[in-house]
């Protein structure tokens, strides 16, 4: 089953019983933009046990604010109890609820107008108690009521609302915005969790150039990224880069994001993340070292928004590549081979695509390595080793930090198509490194 249609059919049950019941939240959001929901929502002015007496194979999962989760056949949706929000002491969410029977109430208590349209699902009828109808049509991102009590309550409503702007190509509503920039200090008391979550539905949902730019002009990004603020003015070489600055680059590089994964829109963000810190002028401007210190700055960012460690090494390893596909042309056989089987390979020439893209425009290495990854089978590019340690042991070498040294040596004269058997290899071997 859908969850739009059990969303549904559980209004209808509510209202057959004699409870209001109503779609609410982002799915009405989107229904009315003809955007398909992602999940879907119920509010009701049943209480959780009647709730969940209708739907038994449902489970309370915030039974202190009034929301049960029923599933069925695979779908699931959030049904809550109208309720009004008490006092904030957490910045995250309020210290007690009271059940409401007037939907007005909960509707009050939301972020956004664009998120407090409640819906009949079965006629399409919309109640609109905050002007999210005309918000919507207007294509604004509002504050339901004091804009500046609304960020108190929850801080990550700071994020969301760039998120839903550049998201929906909206704009943030004047007295919303300047809400914003006095209150964006707030964000940094937001979990890293919760934030990184924010951030990375930023850049991967669509509009994340947008996104960035409202970060920077709201005071948001020096707060949670002043390694990417500090992109800004940072000059690059015009012969090299005709666009602009650090920062013009990266923008363009988020404006070219085409359903990215978290990966490689971070890889996008923080490419040149290491250009500040090593920028330099000589005969020219220099940015010496900055993959290597990229890498790791990088490496701190996302280990400070608590990513994954195989999130963060992907994320490195982009770093450290990006600069290698000027090489490609030059390479060694062995070399390219090594370099084209990198782990998740498309990421990296994607983003070197996108590098492209957003300086002068030249794909033509980019189409040289695409016809050579496309041209190599992968077993030609991990194919099983001619010569292993075992090998190197029966021929009389002791074992040691040099087996790898060997090893690899051995390797790239297999990959050069010098070698083909373990015979050719293991004779190579003893001629490189005699006992």
């Amino acid at each position: 089953m859908e969850a739009g249609a059990l969303a549904k059919r559980i209004v209808s049950e509510l209202r057959g019983a004699g409870h209001q019941a109503f779609l609410v939240g982002g799915c009405v959001r989107d229904l009315l933009l003809g955007i398909a929901p992602k999940d879907f929502d119920v509010a009701t002015d049943a209480g959780p046990d009647r709730i969940m007496g209708f739907f038994p194979r449902s489970g309370q999962v915030g039974a202190h604010f009034g929301v049960v989760l029923v599933r069925e056949a695979g779908a699931q949706v959030e049904v809550a109890t109208f309720r009004r929000d008490l006092d904030y002491s957490d910045g995250r969410r309020p210290d007690a609820v009271q059940f409401e029977s007037d939907p007005r109430q909960d509707v009050l208590r939301r972020d956004f107008t664009i998120n407090g349209l409640l819906m009949d699902p079965e006629g399409g009828a919309v109640l609109d108690l905050v002007g999210g109808r005309a918000d919507l049509e207007n294509r604004l991102v509002r504050a339901i009521g004091d804009p500046d009590a609304r960020f108190r309550e929850d801080h990550l409503r700071l994020l969301r609302a760039v998120r839903f702007a550049a998201r929906l190509g909206f704009q943030i509503e004047s007295a919303t915005f300047e809400a914003i920039r006095r209150n964006h200090s707030l964000i940094t008391k937001v979990s890293a969790e919760r934030i990184r979550h924010e951030l990375v539905r930023i850049l991967t949902e669509g509009g994340a150039r947008r996104g960035f730019e409202l970060l920077d002009s709201t005071g948001l990004l020096a707060r949670l990224l002043p390694e990417v603020a500090a992109m800004k003015g940072v000059a690059q070489p015009p012969e090299f880069h005709p666009e602009g600055d650090v920062w013009v680059h990266t923008l363009l590089l988020l404006d070219n994001l085409e359903r990215p994964t978290a990966t490689l829109a971070l890889g996008a963000l923080l490419h040149d993340v290491g250009k500040p810190p090593t920028f330099r002028v000589a005969e020219r401007i220099r940015f010496d070292g900055h993959v290597e210190t990229g890498m790791k700055m990088a490496h701190d960012i996302m280990t400070r928004l608590r990513f994954s460690r195989d999130e963060i090494e992907q994320v490195e390893a982009l770093v450290a590549n990006h600069m290698r596909f000027k090489d490609v042309p030059r390479m060694k056989e062995s070399t390219l081979k090594r370099f084209l089987r990198l782990p998740k390979f498309d990421e990296h020439l994607e983003l070197h695509r996108l590098d492209c893209l957003g300086s002068r425009r030249d794909l033509e290495t980019y189409e040289l390595v695409r016809r050579k990854r496309a041209a190599q089978p992968e077993e030609h590019l991990r194919p099983a080793r001619l010569l292993t340690g075992t090998d190197l042991l029966a021929a009389g070498y002791p074992p040691g930090p040099q087996y790898s040294v060997m090893l690899t040596w051995a390797e790239d004269a297999q990959l050069e198509g010098i070698v083909h058997t373990t015979e050719e290899a293991l004779a190579l071997v003893r001629q490189k490194f005699p006992q």
